[in-house]
């Protein structure tokens, strides 16, 4: 027979197990908000992440108001991509209709909107089109879904009231809008900042207020690395590899860091991104002892032009043998956004430790942000001249608080409930017509009287008086 554990042991292994998972699970990010709703479904939906997503007729903290009866519909096919189960059922509104959530903690909120078009004898999905809104913002105006795969839309908005109140409207009286699932999360406190870094051409500003605008979230990139799933998030968020949007011609080298990424307190948290975009980098490589000025790595995105957008660089120093010996340049657009980046100084001497600098750009008429890191004069030399870990791109709400389009939240809501976005420009113009010709003939008559005054006080008495 084996020998058998002593039993004081095996208390000692129990405890230690049960304080490790204790102590995981207090360092999980767990929000005061977490709606998360499998929209037409009569049953939940658990993901490969473990999240269980509840029917919408089945959810306290979530109210379906729509005119019309409420329609579901259900695939009859069994789709093969990841998380299958919460595209097979959807919702489907034939008129203005709207989601409510009560929310328990006021502050930003992440916004995904899950999209799968597929067909039933009533429904083609892929001829919906629709728009979006929500808290006073455009969201999606016009919108169709892409049949190719599942669309994840994910909007970041601040809520100051006790509900957040989703929009759904058809784009006219012969279409229709639908939506697979829903999520409404909390954001952490240190995810959205209130300053940034402006880029202009001749100069660097400060822009503030960035925590109260509404943002779309259009790319988040995993430099030098592989995908990242929301199983390894703790936001549930996707990053995708940068080869797809990398286009230098430098020479580049990946590294990889195994050990410990050395998280500081009022730093930068796993909330902001995960420790599988700061262990890998793309780093600009150069000869020991030599380095190449001219040297730089740039990638491009795709973008809406008459924007501005949020531009989030993460970096961590996993390269360097030593502190103090990278610095560098970064671009945004080709103009210089932080000349001489200091990465030790800024991570308080520490190396493997993240930090995140935030931009904010206008892109122009291309559609092309381009976002570039250079090396510096100061710089070492010795190893790397210029590192970046992840980046993220966020359109920017536009004046009218659109990020879809130039119609503001009012038009957009006036259109649902019965107009037309052509009868609405109609109406304005032609009342704006009707003020001018008030105005103008307010002012004729005006005149008029003035000069009829004048007529009389200058009028010749008769001969005869």
């Amino acid at each position: 027979m084996g020998n058998l554990p002593n039993p004081r042991h095996l208390h000692i292994l129990l405890f230690l197990q049960f304080f490790f998972l204790v102590s995981f699970s207090f360092g999980l990010f767990s929000p005061a908000d977490n709606h998360l709703i499998d929209c037409g479904s009569s049953s939940a939906a658990t993901l490969h992440d473990h999240r269980i997503f509840l029917p919408d007729t089945d959810c306290r903290s979530a109210r379906l108001v729509s005119g019309h009866p409420k329609i579901s519909v259900a695939s009859e096919a069994n789709p093969s991509f990841q998380n299958a189960a919460l595209y097979q059922t959807a919702r489907v509104f034939t008129s203005l209709s709207s989601y409510e959530f009560h929310i328990a903690s006021k502050g930003n909120h992440i916004i995904r909107l899950h999209f799968y078009p597929f067909s039933t004898p009533t429904h083609n999905l892929t001829s919906a089109q629709f728009h979006v809104f929500s808290s006073g913002f455009v969201l999606l105006t016009n919108f169709t879904a892409s049949s190719d795969s599942p669309s994840i839309k994910e909007f970041i908005i601040r809520v100051d009231d006790e509900k957040v109140v989703i929009f759904f409207a058809p784009a006219d009286s012969s279409s229709f809008a639908f939506v697979n699932a829903i999520e409404v999360i909390s954001a952490p406190g240190e995810l959205i900042g209130d300053t940034a870094r402006l880029v202009q051409p001749d100069e660097i500003l400060k822009f503030d207020g960035l925590s109260k605008q509404a943002m779309a979230t259009l790319f988040r990139i995993n430099v030098g690395g592989l995908k990242v799933t929301p199983f390894n998030d703790t936001l549930w968020r996707t990053w995708i590899p940068d080869t797809d949007f990398f286009n230098s011609d430098s020479v580049t080298k990946i590294f990889s860091f195994s050990s410990r990424i050395m998280y500081r307190e009022y730093g930068a948290s796993r909330e902001v991104a995960p420790d599988s975009v700061y262990n890998t980098a793309r780093a600009i490589d150069v000869v020991v002892g030599s380095s190449n000025l001219s040297s730089r790595i740039t990638w491009s995105f795709p973008v809406d032009h008459g924007y501005r957008y949020l531009i989030r660089m993460h970096f961590c120093d996993i390269a360097s043998l030593a502190l103090n010996e990278l610095y560098f340049n970064v671009y945004i657009n080709g103009y210089l956004a932080y000349e001489d980046f200091d990465i030790s100084s800024a991570t308080g001497q520490v190396l493997a430790s993240p930090y995140y600098v935030d931009f904010v750009a206008d892109v122009g008429s291309s559609g092309i942000l381009h976002v570039t890191v250079g090396p510096s004069r100061h710089g070492d030399h010795s190893r790397v001249d210029g590192l970046l870990n992840g980046i993220e791109i966020m359109k920017l709400s536009n004046d009218v608080g659109s990020l879809d389009g130039e119609l503001p939240f009012a038009l957009v809501l006036h259109n649902s409930r019965g107009g037309s976005f052509g009868s609405t420009v109609r109406s304005l113009v032609c009342w704006f017509a009707f003020v001018v010709l008030s105005v103008m003939g307010f002012v004729m008559v005006l005149r008029w009287r003035r000069e009829s005054k004048k007529q009389i006080a200058w009028t010749p008495l008769p001969m005869d008086a």
